[in-house]
């Protein structure tokens, strides 16, 4: 099904349209996407705001947390009039305000394992800006399954990562394309890596990921340009340098890997 542009959404994306790579048929792949986002805080904030900007046909968005003080230096989705508000609730006005052809469903709860294929399977690609390392191996495992591509960000207190994972398809080389397992087989040991709170992070660091997250599932609903599969982007805010590593399947991983003898 195609999805018509209005007048106004033509004028209002009219700098999109204007792309090569993207045009009109373009902004028409973005109208008719359906995004599911996970976390609407430092990452989500951008992402989400990015994406409506762009036209999403629908963002979903998956956050239990409410809205406090010490989120507002780096989730500029929220304000300090909505301390307090679910984070969903804050995301869904926000969108509302600055993009109504967008619609935002919101999901006031943590994803888990009785949730998370019925969310994951009900749109076209995730990305996932979550700040927990179980959230990150869940949505990864469950969008290998459900056959759905995911964009992940990362951030610590000055540095970051972005890929994309679509485990699912054959890469060039006629192996399958790595999962999230062939890059991280294991999460890390508990306490070994310290959280925001604990370490603190760079609020404008964030804003760079998120937004570079914007970046790649337009990429990928559209299709323009060299995406993220097998690449992972490190960001270092202390020097202001960026690097991208190459990754391979890893044909030990339990998910697309070859069967084990028995």
């Amino acid at each position: 099904m195609v999805a018509v542009l209005s007048p106004e959404e033509i004028e209002r994306y009219g700098r999109h349209i204007l792309l090569r790579d993207i045009g009109g048929q373009g902004q028409q792949k973005l109208k008719a996407a359906r995004v599911l986002v996970i976390g609407a805080g430092g990452l989500g904030s951008p992402l989400i705001q990015y994406l409506a900007a762009a036209g999403l046909g629908e963002i979903g968005v998956v956050d239990d947390d409410a809205v406090s003080l010490s989120n507002l230096q780096r989730q500029i989705l929220h304000g300090t009039p909505d301390l307090g508000r679910p984070k969903v609730e804050s995301a869904q006005e926000a969108v509302r305000r600055l993009n109504p052809h967008v619609v935002l469903t919101p999901f006031p709860t943590r994803l888990n394992g009785t949730n998370a294929r019925g969310l994951i399977e009900a749109y076209d690609i995730v990305a996932d800006g979550s700040d927990n390392f179980a959230t990150r191996y869940l949505a990864s495992d469950l969008c290998f399954h459900a056959k759905r591509p995911l964009v992940t960000g990362a951030v610590g207190a000055f540095d970051g990562s972005l890929t994309t994972l679509r485990p699912f398809e054959t890469g060039p080389d006629g192996h399958p394309n790595p999962t999230y397992r062939c890059l991280f087989p294991e999460p890390p040991p508990d306490g070994t890596v310290p959280t925001c709170e604990e370490a603190g992070v760079l609020g404008a660091l964030t804003g760079m990921l998120g937004a570079m997250m914007a970046l790649e599932v337009i990429r990928e609903i559209v299709g323009f340009g060299e995406g993220l599969v097998g690449r992972l982007l490190l960001v270092d805010a202390l020097h202001l340098r960026f690097e991208t590593l190459n990754y391979r399947w890893d044909p030990s991983n339990p998910l697309n890997g070859e069967p084990r003898a028995a």
